[in-house]
């Protein structure tokens, strides 16, 4: 019985501590966003990493960002440093608060390390252009015996 009870208080202030923990990270993710006067764009992350990846594998990915402004957001163009690297741009403006997506498709069919970037050009206060990165490496395909 008094293990039980041991138990039961043990996973109590387990997950009180681990709820403490998620609002102590949320509340430092949220000072860190600025409010900016205007249209406002931050990204959750400004490079994406595929890793190693095999031939032919999925290609897409998605870089998140809010509109941390006090106007709407819009993105007027979205360019990949290459053909092999097309990204894809928000139609609709992102209000104020709001989080968008800029996806990203890289061409995995060519085999080996590589390193490219998107430019994006936007409305936002104090940087009209961002430029993103996608980096990685295609594996080649497995010898057959």
């Amino acid at each position: 019985m008094k293990k039980i009870i041991l138990l039961a208080m043990l996973a109590v202030v387990g997950i009180t501590a681990s709820n403490a923990q998620s609002k102590k990270s949320s509340t430092t993710k949220a000072a860190k966003v600025a409010k900016v006067q205007g249209a406002g764009m931050v990204f959750e992350n400004e490079t994406i990493d595929y890793g190693t990846i095999a031939h032919n594998a999925d290609g897409n990915r998605q870089f998140v960002f809010v509109n941390n402004g006090t106007k709407p957001l819009i993105i007027t163009n979205t360019q990949g440093s290459c053909g092999c690297t097309v990204p894809t741009t928000p139609k609709e403006p992102i209000a104020p608060g709001a989080k968008g997506v800029i996806g990203v498709k890289y061409a995995t069919d060519r085999v080996g390390a590589f390193t490219k970037t998107v430019t994006v050009t936007s409305n936002a206060e104090g940087q009209p252009t961002k430029t993103l990165t996608i980096k990685g490496t295609v594996l080649p395909d497995p010898a057959k015996s």
